[in-house]
């Protein structure tokens, strides 16, 4: 087993990775959050059907119970009336301040889970079991949690960080080809975030990677896992270097707001997003050409991606109401080198309008 600490100011937990950890739940929650009579699992049912007896394998030989609480998987339901209706599960369930959460599910569920610990009774406990490889890597890390408004994503939420994130590569297995390019984009904008050597890795071994060759997956999540943990570490509440985490977002969740959460997965979304960066980052010289070129064609073996319907003018007005937006310039995150990005807060809305129609357009050829 591998164990990355995330080590801040108010939070000290770990992050471990090993295949086949589901099957070895019970012990290793018990370890952290102590002996439980009942833990409440946020999951869906596509996901406890798949791996809802491995879950409770660990734990029969044990008088726990386990209540599952069902949320449709989707974006479009991650909504606070979401949060409302899981809580009041609870409530009639006789939950108290001493119940356990599990995150049992990819991002959207993370995120819901970590928001509905953080109201319920003025916050409670709660651990990541991530069953996507985009949460495995990014979402269930950090204690970033929260609900879309239909205005901008994440825009209701709080930072409230788990008591540990269990991460099993083996439930990637039944995870769908695109799910799997969708989240792999994440690990692309790592390595291009903090680490050259693993950009140069994921060339060599991204093919291996989409084919689910478990050495690979696993050695490409430890990778990502602890690039992030060392920025969430570092910068707890997003006030400077966890800033970085954003490339590519801002012009992704404007996508994804300006299509309803229906037409793109989040991966893709920020795939366009990173894109859109790219433009604006060569357009400033900021970053050669030729780097981009390589960070492009590596995102675009993650593919193809989704086109999708909207204009320039929309997607700008769409950043707006992303949490980055300063009121007379936006602030964005700017690769400068593989391995390297800088956050300038100067962009201009001509810049950002100019690189969302350069995206608009390489779209046209790439997208399908």
């Amino acid at each position: 087993m591998s164990t990355i600490p995330v080590k801040t100011a108010t939070a000290n937990y770990p992050v471990q990775v090993q295949p086949r950890l589901l099957e070895t739940l019970a012990p290793h929650l018990r370890k952290v959050a102590g002996e439980q009579r009942s833990i409440f699992v946020v999951t869906s049912p596509e996901i406890w059907s798949r791996w809802g007896q491995s879950f409770l394998a660990s734990f029969s030989a044990r008088k726990i119970d386990i209540l599952p609480l069902f949320v449709p998987a989707g974006e479009r339901y991650k909504q606070l009336k979401t949060v409302e209706h899981l809580a009041e599960k609870m409530i009639v369930a006789g939950a108290k301040r001493d119940a356990l959460l599990v995150a049992f599910g990819g991002g959207v569920i993370g995120d819901m889970t970590g928001f509905l610990a953080a109201i319920y009774m003025r916050g409670i406990r709660y651990v990541q079991v991530p069953t996507t490889y985009l949460s495995q890597i990014d979402s269930s890390i950090g204690g970033k949690t929260g609900v879309n408004l239909r205005v901008g994503k994440n825009l209701l939420g709080s930072f409230h960080h788990p008591v540990a994130v269990f991460i099993d590569p083996t439930v990637l297995t039944t995870l769908p080809p695109k799910e799997l390019r969708s989240g792999a984009v994440e690990s692309v904008k790592a390595a291009v975030l903090g680490d050259a050597r693993f950009f140069a890795w994921l060339e060599s071994n991204l093919g291996d990677l989409l084919a689910g060759d478990q050495e690979i997956v696993t050695r490409a999540i430890e990778i990502s896992v602890r690039i992030k943990a060392e920025i969430v570490s570092a910068d707890e509440h997003e006030s400077g270097q966890r800033m970085l985490l954003n490339l590519g977002h801002t012009v992704g969740h404007a996508i994804e707001a300006a299509t309803r959460y229906r037409t793109l997965l989040h991966g893709e979304a920020i795939a366009w997003g990173m894109i859109a960066a790219l433009h604006l980052a060569v357009a400033r010289s900021a970053l050669p050409p030729a780097e981009a070129k390589r960070v492009e064609e590596l995102t675009f073996r993650l593919g193809p991606f989704p086109r999708f319907h909207a204009t320039a003018k929309v997607l700008l007005d769409r950043t707006a109401g992303d949490k980055k937006h300063l009121q007379s310039a936006q602030r964005f995150v700017l690769p400068v080198a593989i391995g390297k990005a800088i956050v300038v807060q100067d962009v201009t809305q001509q810049e950002l309008l100019a690189a969302i129609q350069s995206m608009l357009r390489t779209m046209k050829e790439h997208g399908v």
